[in-house]
């Protein structure tokens, strides 16, 4: 049985990376439903449950600015990481002033967003009352595991719960109609491959990540995110 919860969240800066810009970052132009339920899982996260995006609302007009960031200029070898994995130690580390580069970052600004969502228990007792009354609770109380962010790291979000019955907070683009955003990262699946890497989180068996998007169409400044299993996989 799902339960569902409203969260109203905004920041000063976002920037949710375009998978299909390769060097220099470019934002999609709203929050994607992997972020989104980042966000949530900050605030509440149990491996018995699974949290899902259902709608999510634009509250402020879209507005991109520039900036240049410190970023690494290269990552870990995977090869590096499965030989830590088996032998329990390896060269996993990174000297940010031996490989740091500058690049430049299209994002956004003064964003806020409503987001609603809902969860499924997946293991444990089947008791969702008792995790809803935690989530509204800590999100009540402005409490989380880690500061809520908004794509990186750097940009930090604030949050407040939207009670049950409560109205939302007014959009600017209410009456505005339709407007088609293309296409848009919706989350990671994990399907089965006996070829795959053993994936974290998972029990047994082995799995190969699968990004999968989905056609965004806002509405009245309103997106309806659809389930994971009807988003189209990547080619």
């Amino acid at each position: 049985m799902a339960q569902g919860i409203m969260l109203h969240i905004w920041a000063d800066f976002a920037l949710f990376t375009r998978p299909e810009m390769k060097v220099e970052r470019v934002s999609y132009d709203v929050i994607t439903p992997s972020a989104a339920r980042g966000v949530i899982e900050a605030i509440y996260w149990k491996p018995q449950i699974r949290w899902r995006v259902t709608r999510l609302h634009v509250l402020r007009t879209i507005r991109f600015t520039s900036l240049r960031r410190n970023e690494l200029a290269s990552k870990i070898p995977a090869a590096n990481v499965g030989r830590a994995m088996k032998v329990g130690r390896g060269a996993l580390s990174q000297y940010i002033e031996e490989d740091r580069q500058q690049r430049a970052a299209t994002i956004l600004r003064d964003v806020a967003y409503v987001i609603e969502a809902e969860f499924d228990i997946v293991s444990g007792d089947d008791n969702p009352g008792k995790h809803l009354d935690q989530f509204n609770r800590r999100a009540r109380d402005g409490r989380c595991f880690h500061r809520p962010y908004l794509g990186c790291r750097e940009f930090a979000a604030d949050f407040a719960l939207l009670e049950p019955g409560k109205p939302l907070p007014a959009s600017e683009y209410a009456g505005s109609g339709e407007r088609d955003l293309g296409w848009m990262l919706h989350d990671i699946d994990y399907v089965a491959d006996p070829k795959g890497p053993v994936i974290a989180g998972h029990s047994s068996g082995r799995f190969r990540a699968e990004p999968r998007f989905f056609r965004a169409t806002m509405t009245d400044g309103v997106i309806d995110v659809p389930s994971l299993t009807t988003a189209e996989a990547t080619i």
